[in-house]
């Protein structure tokens, strides 16, 4: 009798295991942020795909939850983001600017519906994301002037990149507003947000609501976690390389002082940690 019972415990002790494994979501990855371009982040911080993940409390990617309540989301910024400034950026563009008639408000908003997380949070911390994404926008497209980078004459193609091969005959130079480069970021947006980034680079600067996906997808998944840090984190995360630690103090100056133009505009301080 006592060998039998000892079978049964082993038997129920298989069962229970295979219950947890079958348990077990099977995208998981690990426990961090750092997901793949594809992979949702999820509130309890793993990566995957499914609505545990993308769902409520998603912190990023392309998740699919309702914003945080009280928080931004896209309601939230569409109402902060109004046309009046988001025209009075554009309007300090010479009259020729490509981005006059490429660049508009309604993109935007059709693009931002894609990232609930984008403007989360408390009013002021949504205020400040926000104002914090324009003015690198502000910076990086001359108000909204350029769709392309000026200089093309670098095709911005890491040949060790196997996993977002160059493809022949195509430049992956800035584009959008937030200029995004280099085939592996033009690969991995387009895998996230539904375009060949790596075929066809050049739809950043056709579309207007895919050029305003690339700049949010950047965002999300290289800036938005920093953003409690201080705009100064995301100076760091944008172009530290060339800007901070006294490299461009200018650059950085000029920034700094769209951001907090920004933030007088949607009257929250700007916090501190403004430089990097």
């Amino acid at each position: 009798m006592a060998l039998l019972n000892m079978k049964k415990d082993v038997l129920l002790t298989f069962v229970l295991l295979g219950i947890v494994a079958l348990a077990i979501p099977t995208h998981v990855t690990s426990q961090n942020c750092n997901c793949a371009p594809n992979l949702c982040c999820s509130q309890f911080g793993f990566c995957g795909t499914s609505d545990q993940y993308c769902g409520r409390g998603c912190k990023a990617g392309p998740c699919t939850s309702s914003p945080t309540p009280g928080g931004g989301g896209s309601g939230s910024v569409a109402n902060i983001v109004t046309p009046a400034f988001f025209d009075a950026i554009k309007n300090r563009a010479a009259a020729d600017c490509a981005g006059k008639s490429f660049y508009t408000r309604d993109a935007f908003i059709k693009a931002v519906n894609s990232f609930p997380q984008f403007g989360s949070g408390s009013a002021d911390n949504s205020k400040r994301e926000i104002a914090a994404f324009f003015a690198h926008v502000t910076h990086e497209t001359g108000h909204l002037c350029y769709v392309e980078e000026i200089d093309k004459s670098n095709a911005y193609c890491d040949k060790g990149n196997t996993q977002y091969p160059c493809v022949a005959g195509k430049s992956y130079y800035g584009r959008g507003p937030m200029q995004i480069t280099w085939n592996y970021n033009y690969g991995a947006a387009g895998q996230a947000i539904g375009f060949d980034g790596l075929k066809s680079p050049e739809t950043v600067a056709k579309d207007p609501v895919v050029s305003f996906k690339t700049a949010l997808w950047f965002w999300m998944t290289n800036v938005h976690s920093v953003v409690n840090q201080g705009f100064g984190a995301t100076i760091q995360k944008i172009n530290g390389a060339l800007e901070c630690n006294g490299k461009q103090p200018a650059l950085v100056q000029a920034r700094i002082g769209y951001y907090t133009d920004y933030c007088k505009k949607f009257g929250v301080s700007p916090g501190e940690n403004l430089s990097c």
